[in-house]
């Protein structure tokens, strides 16, 4: 997916009035057999998120909380979840295409987007070859 997350609003909103409604949009996923899961296990996130509140609706929808608390030192050990995302944006960033996006619709983006998967995908596993 790319662009705007699905439930989030036009207009500039903190963080936190976001999380709710797009728990809420996360459509099911596919998984073992039997019911379709609609939500995450864990929820991680940075300490902009920490709030009693919020964790006390996360627990109750059925997902873990992982935040980082405001106030403690760095060191939560979340900076390694984190490192994969960022190499991974940067792997991406490595083609043109997906740098700057010239594509107007959604479906070619996403097209190059699996395109440029594959293509990391397979560097990977010839490295590891």
């Amino acid at each position: 997916m790319c662009g705007r997350p699905a439930g989030a609003q036009k207009r500039s909103q903190p963080g936190l009035t976001q999380l709710l409604p797009l728990l809420d949009k996360i459509p099911a996923v596919a998984g073992v057999v039997g019911r379709p899961r609609h939500r995450p296990d864990a929820l991680l996130a940075d300490r902009g998120y920490d709030h009693d509140k919020y964790r006390r609706l996360l627990w109750q929808r059925g997902i873990r909380p992982v935040i980082a608390k405001r106030g403690e030192p760095h060191g939560s050990g979340l900076d390694i979840f984190r490192y994969v995302v960022e190499r991974t944006i940067a792997w991406l960033h490595g083609f043109r295409r997906l740098r700057i996006r010239w594509e107007r619709r959604d479906d070619i983006h996403e097209a190059f987007l699996g395109l440029a998967t594959c293509l990391i995908t397979y560097r990977h596993v010839r490295r590891l070859c």
